[in-house]
């Protein structure tokens, strides 16, 4: 959406023109960041109702899902919306994963975390916890496409949810000081540490289950 991340390379590095390298380059010539941010918004919003209401609680997630999910949330806005990045990125000094990896870092991803952990029908909450957090984590750490990542990640956390009986979840308590936490347990995560992202979804349960009154 916007240059939020540095870059290397030239694929999905283009902005638009007039967006003063605030806006990627986009089909819909849009140039402004709270436009953009709404068309994003919306379309994902979209994408998420067609989600919940599509898959099962049986269903193992995959890379090509993932792809399927980004390109059918930003396929109307970027050409490149579904197909791995082609530029080296990184945010605030942390680099994530090398482009030319990411292809064979989902390929493993698939196979050591989404197929252990979902589906996630019949997981009591501790086992739900562990598999959001470890889920999320190495997604993160990829971070396999050029826009969206983060908000991949907390759809296909939610989805994973449904599949165990909980409402949508509330992230919204991940600000502030919880934000760097948040950070912070990224970064743990690169040890093979999951136990800050445990405690960060523990809490992002906790409030979801308050906010809905459910008891499950």
């Amino acid at each position: 959406m916007t240059g939020k991340y540095s870059t290397q390379g030239f694929a999905e590095a283009e902005h638009q023109s007039d967006s003063r390298g605030r806006v990627l380059a986009n089909t819909l010539g849009i140039t402004s960041v709270r436009d953009m941010q709404q068309a994003e918004s919306e379309a994902l919003l979209s994408v998420t109702e067609s989600l919940v209401l599509k898959l099962t609680d049986r269903h193992r997630f995959t890379a090509s899902d993932l792809c399927s999910f980004h390109r059918w949330w930003l396929g109307g806005i970027y050409n490149w919306a579904g197909l791995y990045r082609q530029v080296n990125i990184g945010k605030a000094g942390f680099q994530f994963a090398s482009a030319h990896l990411v292809p064979q870092l989902m390929m493993a991803f698939e196979r050591d975390v989404l197929s252990i952990h979902t589906p996630c029908r019949g997981m009591d909450l501790a086992r739900l916890t562990q598999a959001l957090a470890h889920v999320h984590a190495e997604f993160i750490l990829i971070h396999p496409f050029r826009e969206g990542n983060g908000r991949l990640a907390r759809l296909l956390n939610t989805l994973m949810a449904f599949q165990a009986g909980y409402p949508a979840l509330d992230y919204g308590g991940i600000r502030g000081r919880k934000k760097q936490e948040y950070i912070a347990a990224i970064h743990a995560a690169l040890d093979r540490n999951y136990k800050p992202m445990e405690a960060v979804f523990a809490a992002v349960l906790k409030r979801t289950l308050r906010g809905s009154g459910s008891t499950v």
